[in-house]
């Protein structure tokens, strides 16, 4: 990996600042079953800027931190969004870049939420997995399709 120069690290850091107040601060569904976070957007920046990938990953921490009712989230929820952003960066064309921050997201933290909402692992734990997986998949891909491939389009 090449090295990050002062610019790269400041635009990540623009990145982390930005993706934080959007996720924090817009006034819909950012956390739970049913999200539209709108700063997952971003997360198809890796696929053009590789410098995003840190500052994707310090501002989803920093916003779990501050908003997320999901201790677990802090930890799981940035960790999707790692997994995404080094996911993204290997994508062969735009249309296919958000795949991975979709699948990321609708795995993890839809598996996180259900163990966060029923507090132990049981089956009915896992029987909610699927549908919150679905529903946060859904709002993601609503999320990247109508806002995250025009934000990557040359």
């Amino acid at each position: 990996m090449q090295k990050f120069s002062t610019k790269d690290l400041t635009l990540a850091a623009m990145v982390a600042a930005v993706y934080t107040v959007l996720t924090v601060f817009l006034p819909i569904p950012q956390y739970g079953e049913v999200q539209f976070r709108i700063a997952e957007c971003m997360t198809v920046l890796p696929f053009l800027f590789p410098w995003a990938t840190p500052g994707l990953i310090v501002g989803c921490f920093l916003a779990n931190l501050l908003g997320s009712p999901y201790v677990l989230d802090w930890v799981f929820g940035t960790l999707a969004t790692a997994l995404a952003c080094f996911l993204t960066m290997k994508m062969p064309n735009r249309w296919l870049a958000p795949l991975p921050p979709v699948l990321c997201n609708a795995l993890i933290v839809g598996a996180e939420i259900a163990f966060s909402t029923a507090g132990v692992i049981n089956s009915v734990v896992w029987a909610a997995v699927g549908p919150i997986a679905l529903s946060v998949g859904l709002g993601e891909l609503a999320v990247f399709y109508v806002l995250g491939v025009p934000l990557v389009a040359r």
